[in-house]
């Protein structure tokens, strides 16, 4: 029996042993398939996840989206990066500025001295004493030029705080982000680009040899009969330097568009406007502010009409005071472009204002019968108590909040942005000044005028 007892034990731990290793088994297969229906339910959960948030990418505007650049872009931009002009934010400015005005201006000089004319006595206006060209590609060329890097810098975080200043309500942000993308889509437009260049080569060489052409001798033309007989340095100026020139200086006009047409979609959207805010703009009072960054591309324009009006007095014999309608007019068209589409945000302002008004003028009335109640009607406290309690310094607060909302401004911008473009607009058309005043003169007028 003990061997047979032994031989029945150790059946049993055999079968024991192998019912054990089965149990093992099937529960190792439960758990694989528990680990398989974990991970899948993970990787659902992963996709919905990432299914929501590419969902939210598509409708939020994001940093990247709202960091967006007017200049960034363009075939021109991407022509600078791969010639080493220009990097990804426009660095190299030095670079770019040297080789493209050079590009423009020294090819003239090289060509105007073969044909004998920097100097020449022999023709009414010799190279080296054209003020007109040298201002355009010397002095508004390279301000056209260096702009680009002043608006990058001033421009682009704009779009970035209607998100951050919770001006655009979220229910809007999807059409927001649309805007931007429009805008960049614009930017980037080859078919645009393209459409510059054959106007500069059509509209605009016609434009100068009819308008802005002297009809006297000149390095680069001379007049026979109905029109002008270009100079080898004139072919160079009338097909290379002028509608280089006139191709950056459109394609900024370009841009003002891209950004005020944003600028539009953006008025037409729900913002959130109030008018106690300090700037006195209902929150808004940053865009007259970035209207700076364009101040470049307006001292470029007023230096083009300074050298335009100097070469007429200086050659054709006119006085300065002729043209003092025309630098009127010159200077408030061009403040205008800048700070009149602006005016858009009008509606919204005066919305803002209008019910602004009304809640605070509520707000008012129930704090100052309340006022009145406890300090006026009630027992008259102590002096000393009085001025130590809050309710006047709330009551001092809230005629200073009634003060903002009655000075709230229905556009975005102030007297002072206005004379500050004008100013850079005119700064130029200064020095003509000396044409008909003294040194000393000019300067005691311009003494009195400050002081």
């Amino acid at each position: 029996m003990k061997n047979g007892g032994k031989w029945e034990l150790s059946k049993m731990t055999v079968l024991a042993q192998e019912g054990s290793g089965v149990g093992i088994r099937h529960t190792c297969q439960i758990c694989q398939l528990a680990r398989r229906a974990r991970i899948a339910t993970l990787a659902c959960g992963t996709a919905n996840s990432l299914r929501e948030v590419l969902t939210k990418m598509k409708t939020t505007p994001t940093l990247d989206t709202a960091d967006f650049s007017l200049v960034l872009g363009g075939p021109l931009f991407q022509l600078f990066r791969r010639t080493h002009l220009s990097g990804d934010a426009l660095e190299l400015l030095l670079r770019r500025v040297l080789v493209i005005t050079l590009f423009a201006w020294l090819p003239l000089l090289f060509l105007s001295a073969l044909g004998g004319h920097p100097l020449g006595e022999t023709i009414k206006i010799p190279f080296l004493y054209d003020v007109e060209a040298h201002v355009r590609f010397l002095i508004a060329l390279p301000l056209l030029i260096a702009a680009e890097l002043v608006v990058h810098i001033r421009i682009s975080p704009l779009v970035r705080r209607f998100v951050e200043r919770r001006i655009v309500v979220t229910e809007d942000l999807p059409k927001f982000n649309a805007a931007v993308n429009s805008a960049l889509r614009a930017r980037n437009s080859a078919a645009m680009e393209v459409a510059l260049l054959v106007l500069v080569y059509t509209l605009g060489v016609w434009i100068w040899r009819s308008q802005i052409a002297l009809g006297a001798a000149t390095w680069y033309a001379t007049p026979e009969e109905t029109h002008l007989h270009l100079t080898l340095a004139g072919y160079w100026y009338a097909f290379v330097s002028v509608p280089v020139f006139q191709f950056i200086l459109l394609r900024w006009y370009m841009r003002l568009i891209l950004w005020f047409r944003f600028l539009w979609q953006v008025s037409r959207l729900n913002l959130h406007l109030t008018a106690a805010h300090p700037d006195r703009a209902g929150g808004i009072g940053f865009l007259g502010k970035s209207s700076y960054a364009f101040a470049p591309i307006l001292f470029a324009q007023g230096a083009l009409l300074a050298g335009l009006i100097a070469s007429r007095i200086l050659y054709d014999g006119r006085s300065l005071m002729s043209f003092k309608l025309e630098a009127a007019g010159f200077v408030g068209f061009f403040v205008l472009l800048i700070l009149g589409p602006l005016v858009m945000f009008t509606p919204q302002l005066m919305r803002a204002k209008r019910k602004g008004s009304a809640e605070y003028g509520l707000l008012a009335n129930r704090y100052v019968f309340g006022f009145e109640e406890k300090w006026i009607r009630g027992d008259a406290p102590e002096t000393s108590e009085l001025l130590g309690t809050g309710d006047i310094q709330s009551l001092a607060d809230l005629g200073n909040s009634y003060s903002v909302v009655g000075e709230m401004r229905i556009v975005p911008f102030g007297l002072v942005d206005i004379t500050r473009l004008a100013a850079v607009t005119a700064a130029p058309l200064l020095p003509l000044a000396l044409t008909v005043l003294s040194v000393e003169e000019l300067l005691t007028r311009l003494v009195k005028i400050i002081l």
